[in-house]
């Protein structure tokens, strides 16, 4: 059976990081979201994937290539334009031939999942199985309505507030025959200009076609819509990885719990560092630094004398000065931290953080979350990030700047001084 992986999309809502790589490479626990996916499926079986691309396809074909690496014969299709979720699947008709496996590329998910999934379509072989999960706010989702346990008698997107017929979310993973492309057909757009996938199989239940539901447990499931999102991805797959030690640890560092240190990568003397967390390749770690749980640093990082980070994901040739602290925050490629560089992940008030995504104040539901940067942001030395403030790509943030609202791409935000006091003074 093929699979067919859906990876087109933008990802806006995870801004700044996706200004400069579509959301499905973005790395957590030292690889791409979508190989965790592509893994998951080869571990079900499927040796055969097409993957439907258009945000920055090409770092995505670039990656994966034509699939050796992973063990898997990869193929792919542009959506030409973002016209949904139906329309993204019936580009790929005639690259399926019965039926498949269709998994949207930006959440991860347990191997079993998949496997559940394919499992009761083989033993009922009904017109669609749809994975589902319970969810805490079935408002954000779109949500099913079972009768007898495991057949969906309807799909309800996004309900209002107390409406939802239940609080079992659509978890973006299915097998489907070759039925659905006629119901695709038979779709129309919605109110934004675009062809839903539950609209189709709306159709089907209809027609009084069997569409099953398989439960997927939520500790098994993540989506991955929101920048802090990652952080909670991140934690799944490290807890869920193999830790090996392969790098340089040099006497007096001390490693407590499942760390992977990649070769090449380097942890220095009175460096500490507890697991779940990973050091990604050629990375300069200490000396005399803490790497708390949870952690993920990419290849080429360097964090100086004296930091601390916490929960975070650092990626790739990322600078993190002496004296720094990096706490439940996201530093992509480039940055460069100075000397006593703070992000504060903490209120005052010990509130929830809030963070400004899509030009509206969303609650993220976390104590604790620090800032989001984007590639080759630079601070000066004693800067300061509030909780939940992004930094766009380029940016340059002064010595003593406090940054408390976000600050977009290619801007330099210094301190002011009062040069004539000054002079007065003297």
């Amino acid at each position: 059976m093929k699979a067919v992986v859906l990876a087109a999309g933008e990802g806006v809502r995870l801004q700044p990081i996706t200004a400069t790589r579509p959301k499905h490479l973005i790395q957590v626990g030292g690889k791409p979201i979508l190989e965790y996916c592509l893994d998951a499926l080869k571990a079900s079986g499927v040796t055969e994937v097409v993957i439907v691309t258009h945000y920055m396809g090409d770092s995505i074909r670039q990656c994966f290539g034509d699939g050796e690496r992973l063990g898997l014969k990869v193929a792919y299709v542009e959506q030409a334009e973002m016209l949904g979720t139906g329309n993204a699947v019936s580009v790929v008709e005639s690259h399926v031939d019965g039926d498949f496996v269709l998994v949207y590329g930006d959440l991860l998910f347990a191997r079993e999942a998949v496997a559940d999934v394919v499992r009761l379509y083989e033993a009922e072989k009904p017109a669609a199985v749809m994975a589902v999960v319970p969810v805490e706010k079935p408002e954000s989702y779109g949500v099913v309505e079972l009768e007898k346990e495991r057949l969906i008698k309807r799909i309800v997107e996004k309900p209002a507030a107390g409406e939802s017929p239940s609080n079992l979310a659509n978890a973006g993973l299915y097998v489907f025959s070759e039925e659905i492309f006629g119901k695709i057909k038979q779709t129309k757009a919605s109110i934004r200009g675009e062809w839903e996938l539950t609209d189709a199989l709306s159709l089907l239940i209809e027609d009084d076609k069997t569409v099953l539901a398989s439960k997927v447990s939520k500790a098994n499931w993540i989506d991955i819509g929101r920048p802090w999102d990652l952080l909670e991805a991140n934690s799944w797959a490290l807890k869920r990885m193999e830790h090996k030690v392969y790098g340089t640890v040099e006497d007096g560092a001390h490693l407590v719990g499942p760390v992977t240190v990649v070769e090449t990568a380097r942890i220095r003397s009175g460096a500490y560092i507890e697991g779940p967390s990973f050091i990604g390749e050629g990375s300069d770690i200490g000396p005399n630094c803490y790497i708390r749980p949870c952690t993920s640093v990419g290849k080429n990082v360097r964090v100086g004398n004296a930091c601390e980070v916490k929960n975070s994901i650092i990626m790739d040739g990322t600078h993190v000065g002496h004296l720094s602290y990096v706490g439940d925050s996201i530093l992509c490629e480039r940055c460069n931290l100075a000397a006593g560089t703070i992000t504060a992940n903490l209120r005052l008030d010990d509130g929830h953080v809030k963070m400004l995504v899509k030009g509206k104040v969303v609650d993220s539901g976390r104590r604790k979350l620090g800032a989001i940067l984007g590639d080759d942001v630079k601070t000066g030395i004693n800067a300061l990030l509030m909780p939940g403030v992004k930094v766009g790509p380029r940016s340059w943030i002064g010595a003593n700047f406090t940054v408390q609202r976000d600050v977009p791409a290619d801007t330099i935000v210094l301190l002011k001084q009062d040069e004539d006091r000054r002079e007065k003074s003297a």
